[in-house]
């Protein structure tokens, strides 16, 4: 290792030298309080910037042992520390000029949700950040002492700022980790009490705007009606009250703009931890609860849909079912057994933005069209058996159809964004519009074999395959053998990416929450298709390995060229499935 008085000098013997010279600096080099680490030098000055990572000793950092005693402190005190990281380098970037990205300091931009993040990692021995620098430059000349000026001028400025204990708000900091043990807690006390969801009194549920994920100012905070109403023990803040909604089938009801979605918006955000402020810190949902929506045109493979569909008219095999162009019903079949398959306890859904023929079949339809003539089993009439028998709950937002009502366990409408529970209201009404005959048979009827085909559906053994290695090289003898293809990825924001020339498009999964989540699937499948499709693996052994290397390792999986790149947030089981279902090339 380097000195920093090494890089200084080697800095200076650079300098007005053309642009890739700086590649020379590549290394670790040795501060006063930290090591710092040029991981990639940028090509020229306009493109993506530098990686640099900063080692931070523990015992100099000086935070006390309770700070990151276990998994859950460490990324806690990540989280807070990229956040005043991020606080620190925002009034840094661009005092260093120059051409193209010249100057920028950049680091990753943490939303409302905690996430455990390759950008600040936690041990017992350092606190590590990895961030992005624009090599300055003018034109395509190196300008060095711009360079020295970020090095040893602005970086030492925001180093300690951040990442000294005794720089710390300490108040501010302490309440952030209790906070997430609460939540923690908090999760603990759903399983305990076998609820799905808790929605805190006092929380703060619409959001600044579409493209804001901040609270709504002014609104109407939430009030749990009392028949719904638990309380918590929570380690720090005490007791806490709210509205707990059960395992089951769970029917959120309303007239339009009174809060039915976002209600739901908030549970299906509620599988992740919300800083303090948010309003949310205290909306927690099943941790591997799946919103699912129909997606037409969605490519599915080798999927068990006979749950739902069968007999369909052109012969083709349901319990093993391919579609490059999937219909809104078949997408959405195939979603809940997919999402069944990941281990999901709790399944989402709108009827705004679900199949409608896939939902529910009226009276006058079936009337109309015979049950025979139909491959369709309405989503109504296999809710309670998912839950039943395979241990599933529901929570659905319905607005246009009763029938719902006959299978719900608990029914909450939505009145100027307050809740109200309706249950045995409308329990009393449900002998006045009974169900047609046809579909309460059928619900009754078919329940002793909705163990079996969910068994069925999960088991299934799915091979992931991909196209035969086409590319040759010479090797050390002269003989032709076969090169390994090298996949390409390259992030296109939170909805998707590419993977060499294929594109995967990932909207539907509406639990994503971070851009640095798809960077990350967009990885593992890289790593998956480059060393573990075989044609023997099955998907679910693949994201097995995948998810238990993550357990195991964190962020140090998304190790690229000798190091671990920043700009990775490890996603949830559930969005690695999804993910890899979507992938059309296997």
């Amino acid at each position: 290792m380097k000195t920093a008085a090494q890089l200084r000098e080697e800095l200076r013997s650079i300098d007005h030298k053309s642009y890739p010279a700086y590649k020379s600096l590549k290394g670790e080099y040795r501060f006063t309080d930290y090591v710092l680490s040029i991981d990639h030098v940028q090509g020229d000055p306009f493109a993506a910037p530098s990686h640099v990572t900063v080692r931070f000793p523990m015992e100099k950092a000086g935070f006390p042992a309770d700070y990151y005693k276990d998994r859950l402190s460490r990324t806690s005190l990540a989280d807070y520390l990229l956040r005043q990281f991020g606080n620190a380098v925002a009034k840094l970037s661009f005092q260093a000029r120059g051409s193209g990205k010249s100057g920028l300091i950049a680091v990753s931009r943490c939303g409302q949700e905690i996430l455990d993040r390759s950008a600040c990692c936690v041990t017992e021995k350092e606190i590590c950040v990895r961030f992005s620098v624009g090599f300055p430059a003018r034109g395509r000349t190196i300008d060095a002492k711009e360079l020295d000026k970020i090095l040893f001028e602005l970086l030492p400025k925001g180093i300690p700022a951040a990442f000294l204990f005794q720089n710390q708000q300490k108040e501010r900091l302490q309440a952030h980790m209790e906070l997430r043990e609460d939540q923690a807690a908090l999760r603990m006390f759903l399983r305990e009490n076998h609820l799905a969801a808790f929605v805190a009194d006092g929380a703060v549920l619409p959001r600044e705007s579409g493209v804001s994920a901040k609270p709504m100012k002014n609104a109407v905070v939430f009030k749990s009606p009392e028949t719904l109403r638990v309380t918590a023990e929570l380690p720090h803040k005490g007791k806490i009250s709210g509205m707990g909604i059960p395992c089951g089938v769970t029917l959120i009801v309303g007239g339009g703009y009174h809060g039915k979605s976002t209600l739901l918006l908030a549970l299906q955000n509620g599988v992740y931890d919300h800083i303090a402020g948010d309003g949310r810190e205290y909306v927690v949902t099943d941790e591997t609860a799946l919103k699912l929506r129909a997606e037409d045109g969605r490519f599915i493979k080798d999927v068990d849909i006979s749950l739902f569909i069968n007999h369909l008219p052109n012969g083709k095999d349901t319990k093993c079912f391919c579609t490059e162009d999937a219909s809104g019903s078949t997408s959405q079949a195939a979603g809940i057994v997919e999402g069944a398959e990941a281990g999901s306890r709790l399944f989402l859904l709108d009827e705004d933005t679900s199949a409608a023929n896939f939902m529910v079949r009226d009276a006058f339809m079936q009337r109309v069209i015979a049950p025979e003539k139909e491959p369709i089993t309405p989503f109504l009439e296999r809710v309670r058996g998912l839950y039943e028998q395979a241990g599933i709950s529901t929570i659905l937002v319905a607005g246009s159809s009763g029938a719902f009502f006959h299978v719900a366990d608990t029914v909450i409408q939505m009145d100027a964004y307050q809740p109200k529970d309706i249950t045995e209201e409308v329990r009393g009404l449900c002998g006045e519009y009974p169900l047609a005959d046809t579909a309460a048979a059928r619900t009754g009827r078919e329940k002793a074999v909705e163990a079996g085909i969910m068994a069925a559906a999960s088991s299934h053994k799915r091979v992931m395959t991909k196209h035969e290695e086409s590319k040759t090289r010479r090797n050390y003898y002269g003989d032709t053998v076969a090169r390994p293809e090298r996949m390409k990825t390259k992030v296109h924001g939170r909805d998707g990416f590419s993977l060499g020339h294929e594109e995967v498009d990932l909207k539907a999964l509406e639990q994503l929450c971070d851009s640095e989540q798809t960077a990350a699937l967009a990885y593992l499948l890289k790593m998956a298709y480059e060393g573990m499709i075989d044609r023997k693996k099955t998907l679910p052994e693949i994201v097995e390995i995948l998810a238990d290397r993550l357990a195991k390792e964190g962020t140090a999986v998304f190790r690229e060229g000798g190091y671990v790149a920043g700009g990775f947030a490890i996603p949830r089981v559930q969005e690695i499935y999804g993910c890899f279902n979507r992938y059309r090339r296997p």
